[in-house]
């Protein structure tokens, strides 16, 4: 049987609070929703289960949140003791899955447990479960360690890959954008389809990086449109780009990046094959 999603609304008459306490509740780190593109919290069973004991904690124990979050870690019920997730079929979702959702259905399709994913990509249970759950809390390294781990890549995860050899024709300012998932970094399509390039304009905060290394099969091309970009390849040598200048790589040396500047930005960035 299809799992069926609850509204804030609703899962808050299912726990007895006001929508407002579940999102007072989230701010706390006592639950998690799982988040549409859109940002509408939505709540599985497992959720709404887990809603009515944090009611019950609060309300009968006279818990604290700390205490409450304690409690919970102790009988399992976040799942994440485990290295697995409590949460229902993905299924039951009302059109295109979120990120989150996606990674969860190709882990669960592969026979692969939270705790094997995080075994093999080095990234934390706690960091993998809140992600399926709110396409949330990876760094964009985190992210392709995942995803090349499932057999994708980020883009096809993103509903980027669209059918091969067709005109691609976006306007300006009306990019399809990747699901957020990195504090800082936007990306936004400028060519969709399943091609041999992955063409992308980037985004970034100041600040925003890579959060680490990654590598995968390919070449890169990077034009700084405005601001600036520090390059880190192999770990040791740095490469300072400004506004007007382009870079090329090999993507299969291990590269890393970050916007040092006090200010935005802006790049486009091209991956050929389409493998990342």
């Amino acid at each position: 049987m299809d799992e069926i999603l609850f509204k804030i609304g609703e899962a808050a008459r299912m726990a007895g609070v006001s929508p407002s306490t579940l999102r007072l509740w989230e701010a706390q780190e006592l639950v998690q929703p799982i988040r549409t593109a859109s940002g509408q919290r939505l709540y599985d069973r497992a959720l709404v289960d887990k809603l009515q004991t944090i009611a019950w904690l609060r309300s009968e124990k006279g818990l604290n949140p700390a205490a409450i979050r304690e409690n919970l870690r102790d009988e399992g019920v976040d799942g994440v003791g485990s290295g697995e997730d409590t949460t229902g079929d993905e299924s039951g979702y009302p059109g295109e899955l979120p990120v989150g959702l996606k990674i969860r259905k190709l882990r669960r399709d592969a026979g692969h447990t939270l705790d094997a994913v995080a075994q093999a990509t080095g990234v934390a249970i706690s960091q993998l479960s809140t992600f399926e759950r709110t396409s949330q809390g990876l760094s964009f390294t985190a992210l392709h360690l995942v995803a090349n781990f499932l057999g994708t890549t980020i883009a096809s995860l993103s509903g980027q890959e669209l059918s091969a050899g067709a005109e691609s024709l976006i306007r300006d300012g009306k990019w399809p954008e990747w699901p957020t998932s990195s504090s800082g970094v936007a990306i936004q399509v400028l060519a969709e389809g399943r091609n041999q390039m992955e063409c992308n304009r980037f985004q970034l905060a100041p600040g925003a990086s890579s959060e680490g290394a990654y590598q995968h099969e390919g070449e890169e091309f990077i034009f700084v449109l405005s601001g600036s970009l520090e390059i880190i390849l192999d770990g040791d040598q740095f490469f300072q780009l400004g506004t007007g200048d382009s870079f090329y790589f090999e993507s299969r040396r291990p590269h890393s990046w970050q916007n040092r500047s006090d200010g935005e930005t802006v790049l486009i960035w091209i991956n050929t094959p389409a493998s990342f």
